[in-house]
């Protein structure tokens, strides 16, 4: 074995098979092929499980629901929202809707009671969707109407919601 110190100490296993060289804490340390294998298997494990989210960017200011953890793909149904479908099963996975404090503002001045729905800057998505839905003269039976329905339906049996909207008071 032979082990040199320099900012860092490095310690060389002369063995048969590959040398695996890993960094943890400034140290860099040789590995045997099974000593990486069980490393790689704790990286590679399942991440904890999945649970459904809002999260609201203010940079952006938009807020993006994500209902399952599928590979989406995405269709815009108008200004506000854009809906993820799965690559898969072609479901519902998710949104993402645009433009959130001017919506916000607009909304609270023609629905002054939707304050009530939010509390300390939190507010569930299903609110925010119907809040939409309510305010436009869709067509019932239209593609977007339908699109929202099934948002809210799902936003409601997920029970998300979403913080830090700085636009809506509390």
């Amino acid at each position: 074995m032979l082990t040199v110190s320099a900012s860092a100490e490095v310690e060389r296993e002369e063995s048969v098979g590959a040398q695996w060289w890993s960094m943890w804490s400034g140290s860099m340390t040789v590995l045997s092929n099974d000593e990486f294998a069980k490393r790689m298997l704790l990286l590679a494990r399942p991440a904890d499980q999945f649970r459904p989210t809002a999260t609201y960017d203010p940079d952006g200011d938009c807020i993006e629901f994500l209902a399952r953890p599928d590979p989406f793909y995405a269709e815009r149904i108008d200004e506000l929202v854009t809906v993820y479908y799965s690559q898969e099963t072609h479901e519902l996975v998710g949104s993402l809707i645009k433009g959130v404090s001017r919506f916000c503002r607009d909304i609270l001045e023609r629905m002054p009671g939707l304050r009530l729905e939010i509390r300390d800057g939190r507010i569930k998505l299903e609110h925010i969707f119907r809040a939409r839905l309510w305010s436009s003269a869709l067509d019932p039976n239209a593609l977007p109407t339908l699109t929202y329905q099934k948002l809210i339906e799902v936003a409601e049996g997920l029970d998300v919601e979403t913080e830090n909207l700085t636009c809506v008071g509390g």
